[in-house]
């Protein structure tokens, strides 16, 4: 397993073109708005820390994954549907694999599936890695108001360290992949990891997801849950789960208030 506890020496999106750099208005603690909460000022309010879901949140993947998904189905003779959904968006791999073995029949193992999506999957990202509207100056406030992050993804370490190689490890002080946990995605176990590193309790934290899947695994852990859907699928409201339509839309200010929710 590899040390994710520190952050990497890399620079924050520094593989991104210009016009994919964090917002400087947002950067730039000089410029920021002065009506925005500020950790540093007396009575402001910032979250004890932010766990963002990776494919889907921070960057435009999850249609690629379910191309991955779809292609395979399709070579299977099982074209997905609506009805699929559930069993492959916000999945691990794994799940995907065994949810096509049992629907198609093919004498291929699940093991022999979960490579093959595997494979498909990192390809794409390689060649597609795209960060979601708002989400690197979202990055970009909280780092400069010291707020600890935190990348908690259901995808292999492989496609994690992809991804991070376009965004930037910088930005994160840990990583979970899904081999990282005994357990993944929709188990509590990668939030309750991930605040484990950190030296936080889950109940402080807010996780920021974007399907159905990770908003259980993240409120299982205890989290306040600012869930942004990337696909049609509802995302079910809950105590502490705040739905918003895009990471444009959210702040320091809107976290630290989601954080404070008293946890039920």
């Amino acid at each position: 397993m590899p040390d994710t506890a520190q952050p990497d020496s890399a620079q924050p999106g520094s593989a991104l073109p210009d016009s994919a750099q964090p917002d400087p208005t947002k950067a730039d603690p000089a410029k920021a708005d002065p009506t925005k909460a500020d950790p540093a000022k007396p009575g402001s309010a910032a979250p004890a820390a932010v766990l963002f879901d990776m494919d889907g949140t921070l960057v435009d993947t999850e249609h690629l994954w379910w191309q991955a998904a779809a292609e395979l189905a399709d070579e299977l003779r099982h074209p997905l549907t609506d009805q699929d959904a559930p069993e492959v968006l916000g999945q691990a791999i794994e799940h995907t694999a065994a949810h096509l073995h049992r629907v198609s029949g093919t004498s291929l193992s699940e093991a022999e599936l979960a490579d093959r999506l595997g494979e498909s999957f990192a390809g794409k990202v390689a060649a597609q890695t795209v960060p979601r509207p708002g989400a690197l100056a979202l990055l970009a406030e909280l780092r400069d108001a010291r707020v600890p992050t935190a990348l908690v993804s259901a995808s292999p370490r492989r496609v994690v360290d992809l991804v991070l190689a376009t965004i930037g490890r910088d930005w994160f002080a840990v990583t979970l992949a899904a081999e990282d946990t005994p357990r993944t995605k929709p188990a509590p176990d990668p939030y309750l990891a991930a605040a484990e590193r950190l030296g936080l309790d889950p109940t402080d934290c807010v996780a920021v997801e974007d399907t159905p899947t990770g908003v259980a695994s993240a409120a299982a852990a205890g989290c306040a849950v600012l869930a942004v859907p990337s696909t049609a699928t509802p995302i079910p409201r809950g105590s502490r789960v705040t739905l918003l339509d895009s990471l444009v839309n959210a702040d320091l200010a809107l976290l630290g208030k989601l954080g404070a929710a008293p946890a039920v």
